[in-house]
């Protein structure tokens, strides 16, 4: 029995491996093994864009506005959404432009997309090549 409890216990150490393979995000399968850019993206891209029905302009219209009246929390939530937008579209300027204010008026949020926005947007853009079928 000890020579067939090794190979059971092989084959689930074999299954375990794969089904760990398996369960990567799409996004960390294109990050590939920059953790830094996969985490700056997590947490600011959007994963379907086109389900949002705003535009990056009035995004960022509203984000003003909301500024303008002292309206903080929902001034960086629309500079989010706009920042968003602009990875999509592809737009390293604008990216750190909007994520940038953001941060500006929320100190305490850090946004590591800032680091290196060039490399984040282009890994974002080979994700929505592959993934988002227009």
């Amino acid at each position: 029995m000890g020579l067939l409890d090794r190979f059971k216990r092989k084959e689930k150490e074999q299954k375990i491996q794969v089904e760990s393979e398996k369960s990567l995000t799409e996004l960390e399968q294109i990050c590939g093994r920059d953790q830094e850019t996969y985490e700056a993206l997590s947490n600011t891209m959007f994963l379907d864009p086109t389900k949002i029905d705003v535009s990056i302009g009035t995004a960022a219209k509203e984000a003003k506005k909301r500024e303008k009246a002292k309206d903080l929390v929902r001034a960086r939530m629309w500079y989010e959404i706009a920042g968003g937008l602009a990875i999509y579209e592809g737009d390293a300027k604008k990216v750190i432009e909007y994520f940038s204010k953001s941060e500006k008026i929320s100190p305490e949020t850090k946004y590591h997309i800032l680091k290196n926005p060039k490399k984040a947007v282009a890994k974002a853009q080979e994700y929505y090549k592959k993934y988002l079928k227009d």
